[in-house]
């Protein structure tokens, strides 16, 4: 971890605290390229726009997927407040980022949470494999 890198995460922590302040869940992220030079920031609307996708690191990653090429995608580095949940780090490995920095881990965060309650959702499969493939077969290649 460098100086830049904290001074970075410090600004993630800031959207964070402004996006709590406003309504909204606490998370702030910032896309960084190459020489520092700040590309995009965000925080979380997911209560002020009524989607439960709006996570800052996800709307980055969409950015970047957007408007840059693979080439300077590669060269950024993603800062946020906490560590990037499932569905954000799935948007950020397809974007093609460089590298995520993050404050605050998914054991740190929890801790702060009350605990979950609930059965949660169930899940069931894998199943039908020889019907499955067959949309998806030879298309990645």
């Amino acid at each position: 971890m460098t100086e830049e890198d904290e001074t970075f995460l410090r600004r993630a922590i800031e959207l964070a605290a402004r996006s709590r302040a406003s309504g909204d869940a606490p998370f702030g992220s910032l896309l960084v390229g190459p020489g520092g030079i700040v590309l995009a920031e965000d925080h979380n609307t997911v209560l002020s726009d009524s989607d439960i996708t709006a996570h800052p690191e996800l709307k980055l990653a969409r950015w970047a997927a957007r408007e840059l090429e693979p080439a300077m995608a590669a060269a950024t580095t993603m800062y946020t407040s906490c560590r990037p949940c499932g569905m954000c780090a799935g948007a950020i490995d397809r974007s093609g980022l460089g590298r995520v920095v993050f404050a605050l881990s998914n054991e740190q965060l929890a801790a702060l949470k009350p605990p979950v309650t609930g059965p949660g959702v169930q899940s069931a499969g894998p199943a039908l494999y020889e019907e499955a493939r067959v949309p998806v077969e030879g298309y990645y290649t």
